[in-house]
């Protein structure tokens, strides 16, 4: 059975703040985060809208990707973004 990971990036309502994630179900991650159920910087600024996700196969190129992200600069996250989701639409998952 192949495992999937997904790196994702959230915003609050006024898209103010980014937050990226990693997680091997996006549904329930998602529902984690909509709900406030863990304490921490997505529940501080209410990082309740799915700007952003990419699929990985296997759980270190998902960390090393999350990893990379965060050490980019605000910039070159919203660039990333502006190229699969130039609106800035809270993406649905299925």
């Amino acid at each position: 059975m192949e495992n999937h990971y997904y790196v994702y990036i959230l915003t609050n309502y006024a898209k103010t703040v980014l937050y990226i994630g990693i997680t091997n179900s996006i549904q329930r991650r998602l529902y984690e985060h909509k709900n406030d159920v863990h304490e921490g910087f997505s529940k501080k600024y209410q990082c309740h809208f799915l700007l952003y996700c990419e699929e990985c196969s296997d759980v270190n190129s998902a960390i090393a990707r999350e990893k990379q992200l965060k050490k980019w600069s605000r910039a070159k996250k919203e660039s990333l973004i502006n190229q699969v989701n130039p609106s800035w639409e809270e993406l649905k998952i299925f």
